[in-house]
């Protein structure tokens, strides 16, 4: 059983070390434990070109057309039964190479995409989607910060999780980190970070969130989209629609049951953005074919064309 650490800060500063100390703590565990750091690999952002969906949901398999160290650390990740994730928080959130390595999983690794495009791919006798893609993984987060701007990070990283509807064991925030590792109690908590996904891989079916409960009792999400003329309010990771109560001063979130089969965590959930998608690109394959989209493209491309650094 392997646990894969993924650190995304500078080489032997606190990300790495503390992702180690993590290691350790799966290790001890009985894990084989393996290490990589982010910086260390060119991966390019993601150019929104939909090749690989397209390729994914036509029986050819899901094909990235950039070339870079993205398919080596998609193999280390597949072959991994966990994950260990530290991460810097920039901005109150996960630092852009953490994003940039979410938007290159994107839609070729939902779960919903590739069990569909393995459906296709078996109907009309073409290239399955990695299967790997659909076997359960255990993922932990840690995000280091040097104060208390941090109260986006918790919702970035587990979107990681989300997309292909693996299972995250703890999502632990540590503010004021800078002296992290003379923090003896904050590393014992890094260390044990470790042992609980190592425990969890062995037996990933029974595995349990063991992290903050947060305030939705769905996701354990703190981050929610209010509405300013009702109590109403989405939870901006799992998207379920309910209310905000406050009893005895205490901040709840209650929504219907029937809300579950909308989360965009769940099976169900991610067939309706399916069907979203499949529908606006089919609107907006009719539109570009008129002579009014052509007219408007014509206009922005000719009004400006943008400037780039000399050589």
């Amino acid at each position: 059983m392997k646990i894969l650490g993924i650190s995304a800060g500078t080489r032997n500063g606190n990300n790495d070390s503390m992702c180690k100390e993590a290691l350790m703590g799966a290790k001890l565990a009985g894990a084989e434990v393996e290490f990589i750091r982010l910086l260390d690999l060119d991966i390019k952002h993601c150019t929104g070109c939909t090749v690989c969906v397209r390729t994914l949901m036509s029986g050819q398999g899901g094909i990235c057309t950039l070339k870079d160290d993205f398919e080596w650390i998609k193999d280390k990740i597949l072959d991994a039964d966990g994950l260990i994730f530290s991460v810097p928080i920039f901005e109150k959130g996960a630092l852009g190479l953490f994003r940039t390595l979410l938007d290159r999983f994107g839609p070729r690794m939902d779960r919903a995409n590739n069990v569909i495009g393995t459906e296709i791919a078996r109907e009309n006798g073409g290239k399955e989607p990695d299967q790997r893609i659909l076997k359960n993984k255990v993922v932990s987060y840690m995000s280091l910060g040097g104060s208390e701007w941090t109260t986006r990070v918790q919702c970035d990283m587990e979107l990681f999780s989300l997309v292909p509807m693996w299972k995250t064991i703890n999502n632990e925030v540590f503010d004021w980190s800078s002296n992290i590792i003379l923090d003896d109690k904050r590393v014992k908590k890094v260390n044990e970070i470790g042992q609980n996904l190592a425990k969890a891989a062995f037996d990933i079916e029974k595995a349990e969130y063991l992290g903050d409960s947060g305030i939705c009792p769905h996701c354990h999400s703190r981050n929610f989209y209010l509405n300013n003329n009702s109590n109403e309010a989405i939870c901006c990771l799992c998207g379920i629609t309910g209310e905000i109560k406050t009893t005895d001063g205490k901040i709840s979130f209650h929504f219907p049951e029937e809300q579950i089969s909308h989360a965009h965590n769940t099976m169900p959930g991610k067939i309706i953005h399916v069907n979203d998608i499949k529908q606006t690109v089919e609107t907006l394959k009719e539109v570009k074919s008129s002579d009014l989209y052509a007219d408007r493209m014509k206009k922005y491309k000719e009004f400006i064309q943008p400037v780039m650094p000399e050589n």
